[in-house]
């Protein structure tokens, strides 16, 4: 069987013209978004950011190896995950049971116990950050209020969002954008941009996050935050959050995106590119 596998691999990397080597090394990239559930149109487009990415990812200039497969809704079984190099969540927080974070159901009444189900599938998804898979959280995804999912997130990700009542931490206004550890990867070829966006801020960090992204607001009254960081964990795996996209339309900003296809890049344990990477988007995808 071995053998018959052997040659199925050689047989279609000579067909396609791709070595046998380069077959076995490609990155999977999975994009957990949950479905748009509120929120004005062009805001909260989960599937259409994963498509932006996943495209993004598979037609870069600059980028080889890279496969990518998205899943909308709630995370799937286990088993779909276990190849993965990188695992991407964009969905909602884990408050309320009308709204979706792919991976996190909804925080149990009275803040008590996930279910015995939960539980097991996310004992399984921590086996998967120990051996190393990525993870990234972007926007509302990295709310999260049960006390269980605080502390795998500071483990996997370095971070999480907590909403603080009568304060109002991630308000749509014009942000700045400057940048900390300017040698860091993630920052490779990503220049200062302006833009009007709901971003989450004030976040939860663990020891030894590298603060990346520092955005300043125009009007909201605070003043500049950490919106973005990159985690390096002991186990091997790598983190990045970030505290947007909210609007689809930003994907077009340039800079905007070349930071999140670092951070996806990075994370999957794979070298930036020198430059950043270079990517176009099709017009049809930012409608």
């Amino acid at each position: 069987m071995l053998k018959f596998q052997i040659a199925s691999v050689m047989f279609l990397a000579a067909l396609f013209g791709v070595s046998p080597a380069a077959t076995q090394n490609l990155k999977k990239v999975v994009f957990l978004a949950a479905k748009k559930d509120h929120g004005m149109p062009g805001r909260h487009e989960y599937e259409k950011d994963a498509a932006v990415f996943a495209y993004c990812l598979e037609h870069a200039s600059n980028l080889k190896g890279i496969t990518t497969k998205v899943f909308i809704g709630r995370a799937p079984a286990i088993d779909e995950l276990k190849d993965a190099a990188l695992i991407v969540v964009e969905g909602d927080g884990d408050r309320f049971a009308r709204e979706v974070n792919p991976l996190f159901p909804a925080n149990p009444p009275e803040k008590g116990p996930y279910s015995a189900e939960t539980v097991a599938f996310l004992k399984d998804f921590d086996a998967l950050m120990k051996k190393g898979v990525g993870l990234v959280f972007l926007h509302y995804a990295t709310e999260i209020d049960n006390e269980t999912a605080r502390k795998d997130l500071l483990d996997w990700l370095g971070g999480y969002y907590a909403s603080q009542p009568g304060v109002r931490n991630n308000p749509v206004d014009q942000w700045s954008i400057t940048f900390k550890n300017e040698n860091h990867p993630i920052l490779r070829g990503v220049k200062p941009w302006t833009y009007k966006e709901e971003l989450f801020t004030k976040f939860t960090f663990a020891d030894g996050v590298t603060p990346l992204v520092v955005a300043t607001p125009a009007t909201a009254g605070f003043g500049p935050r950490d919106v973005a960081w990159a985690y390096q964990r002991k186990d091997g795996g790598r983190g990045f959050g970030f505290g947007g996209p909210d609007f689809h339309s930003n994907l077009a900003i340039e800079d905007h995106r070349r930071l999140l296809l670092n951070g996806l890049v990075w994370a999957a344990g794979m070298d930036v590119p020198a430059g950043g990477v270079v990517s176009t988007v099709p017009d049809d995808l930012m409608k």
